[in-house]
């Protein structure tokens, strides 16, 4: 299959080439684009075969609900059944932006979207291209993070490339992305909201806007099943194996020192005040804060290479703000977690 890329400027868009990736997404094409969180891989939410698209070119399984992203809230409207007024209270405080609401379902969006389940997760992009996107092409788009299943999630066009060139019909490059974690899903089905992921949209945000807000058990127990999109399997693991470290830097130097003499390469994976004091194999600094550290996170997990090093030793971060985000994602991806 050949792909098809557009070079798209958020300040100035193309709007024939945001035209041409729309109609691919019409013709029940599958066509990776742009949001504030991550690069998405969209297919006609409506169309059933256009979303199987979605599960083979990414190898994820088809039990594994999608996310349904419209560019205004009078259609997302269109694909529930009900709208309670907690969720209108959110929507009008965080959308456009990386907030998911699962909601009823009314049965408009086809059935691998849902996976079979009664209730359906839906966003507003805040990205400029995407909500150009959305609303050129006028329909409902189901859209997981567009890379190979399991995988680090594409902040870049180019990440989406190296996963999926070939096997997509379109690829929208408009950038860098914001976020650089996975919008926030909110179950809204209740008279309280549960956040079932958590990422660019905090807890204390969310209890800001609407008072009492419950986390499902989930996210804390590994034996409880999640209900949010993108939470069922294995997620966002680098090449190699990493392991993550609650510790001083001078616990995980211990670390390092120890696996080099063991002769093997290492990498760190650490905020920049904890980049100074670290001698290793290579050194990725990802920020000096954790708005900083949750944009660059995914580009850090995916530069590890094998080859190049053998183990990452990561450091742990607080889970204040998007630290919960970064570290939901974070445990996720190791292969190891080590408590000094």
């Amino acid at each position: 299959m050949l792909t098809k890329r557009w070079n798209i400027h958020q300040e100035n868009p193309d709007y024939q080439a945001i035209r041409e990736a729309a109609e691919l997404l019409r013709d029940g094409r599958t066509v990776a684009f742009p949001t504030e969180t991550v690069y998405g891989l969209g297919a006609d939410a409506t169309n059933e075969a256009a979303v199987s698209g979605i599960f083979r070119a990414k190898g994820r399984p088809e039990d594994n609900p999608l996310i349904a992203h419209v560019a205004t809230k009078e259609q997302l409207r269109s694909l529930v059944s009900t709208l309670p007024s907690v969720a209108e209270k959110l929507l009008d405080q965080f959308t456009p932006g990386p907030l998911t609401v699962v909601l009823p379902s009314n049965g408009v969006c086809a059935g691998n979207v849902t996976s079979g389940l009664s209730t359906i997760g839906v966003r507003i992009p805040e990205h400029p291209v995407a909500r150009e996107l959305l609303k050129a092409c006028d329909i409902p788009v189901a859209a997981p993070s567009a890379n190979i299943s399991g995988k680090p999630s594409p902040t870049t066009a180019d990440h989406v490339w190296e996963d999926l060139n070939g096997k997509i019909s379109g690829l929208v490059d408009g950038g860098s992305t914001g976020v650089g974690v996975e919008s926030t899903v909110v179950d809204c089905t209740q008279d309280v909201p549960i956040v079932l992921r958590p990422g660019g949209i905090t807890k204390e945000q969310l209890k800001a806007a609407v008072g009492s807000v419950m986390v499902d058990p989930a996210l804390a127990n590994t034996e409880e099943s999640p209900k949010a999109p993108g939470m069922k399997y294995t997620h966002y693991a680098p090449e190699v194996p990493m392991w993550l470290v609650a510790g001083t830097p001078e616990d995980l130097q211990a670390i390092i020192d120890r696996e080099q003499d063991g002769q093997k390469r290492i990498g760190a994976m650490v905020s920049t005040a904890t980049a100074d004091k670290l001698q290793a194999d290579r050194v990725i600094q990802l920020g000096s804060d954790l708005r900083e550290i949750a944009a660059s996170l995914y580009d850090a997990l995916r530069i590890f290479k094998n080859g190049d090093v053998d183990l990452i030793v990561c450091e742990t971060f607080p889970q204040t703000d998007i630290g919960q985000a970064i570290m939901n994602r974070l445990k996720k991806a190791a292969t190891s977690y080590v408590d000094k």
